[in-house]
């Protein structure tokens, strides 16, 4: 069976910007990351969903 599954990861950070979508902007457009297959589920694809937090 395929299927998407949407994960929500908690991220905890430190950072020099003054302002914190900008560095919302940098990890999800410079972030390398790893979700890996298990026994019984083989991960097909993973992607950052880019949040639009400036006005």
């Amino acid at each position: 069976m395929k299927d998407t599954l949407y994960l929500f990861i908690k991220v905890v950070v430190e950072t020099t910007y003054t302002n914190i979508h900008d560095a919302i902007d940098e990890l999800q457009t410079e972030t390398d990351y790893s979700i890996g297959s298990t026994e019984n589920v083989t991960v097909l694809e993973t992607e950052i969903i880019e949040l639009n937090t400036k006005n």
